[in-house]
């Protein structure tokens, strides 16, 4: 395969899944005039090798259709899961008025299903903003939010809630007083609400992974 026919094949699945340049650009980790320059412009002439991994396991393809060597083996599929442009508040709060999503972030589709999740299109990414997680969550941390599992299946966990227009993450605990939860604070310096009746708590979902900076 030519470098030209390489740079058609992705164009054409870019348009097949009604993808952009910049978000592929992100997913891979480089700036988000890469991909329109790598096939616009031919500027790299060739995807470098990590990058045309990803994105075969992205797109669902084999390497060699993206310019990599023949009967390579398929990677996993790789799940695009949307980073949105707000902040849960782990202090005084953040008003989420825009959840467009901002990124993409790619996943293992089978590390995705090991978690027992719900179907990728309920998953989310979001930020932390504020402190009153720590130490269990950190300022600017990510956490991905599984928007399936929410109050039908309430148990102790750490849970994104919603309160008016803001979005907190608290851990939530089931008891002890029949049908009630507690909602609590990591950080003892912020305040804790005990026997809330949990159909007054807006959940949004329940925190399954986060990652952040090494600190």
């Amino acid at each position: 395969m030519t470098d030209d026919e390489a740079r058609a094949a992705l164009a054409r699945l870019i348009e097949e899944k009604g993808e952009d340049y910049a978000g592929l650009s992100r997913l891979i980790g480089r700036n988000p005039a890469y991909v329109q320059q790598y096939i616009k412009r031919g500027t790299p002439r060739r995807l470098d090798e990590r990058d045309r991994r990803l994105l075969a396991r992205y797109f669902g393809v084999e390497e060699a259709v993206l310019g990599g060597p023949e009967g390579a083996a398929p990677g996993p599929r790789l799940v695009p899961v949307p980073r949105l442009d707000v902040g849960a508040a782990a202090g005084a709060g953040a008003f989420a008025v825009d959840e467009r999503a901002a990124a993409h972030v790619a996943f293992d589709g089978a590390w995705l299903r090991r978690l027992a999740l719900g179907a990728p299109d309920q998953l989310s990414i979001i930020r932390v903003a504020g402190d009153s997680m720590a130490p269990t969550l950190a300022d600017g941390d990510d956490i991905l939010v599984d928007r399936a599992d929410g109050i039908e299946r309430l148990r102790d966990g750490i849970y994104v809630l919603r309160i008016d227009d803001a979005l907190v993450v608290k851990r939530c605990a089931v008891g002890p007083a029949a049908g009630m939860v507690s909602v609590h604070s990591d950080n003892p310096a912020y305040p804790s609400w005990g026997r809330v009746d949990p159909q007054a708590i807006d959940i949004v979902g329940r925190v399954v992974w986060k990652g952040g900076r090494v600190r």
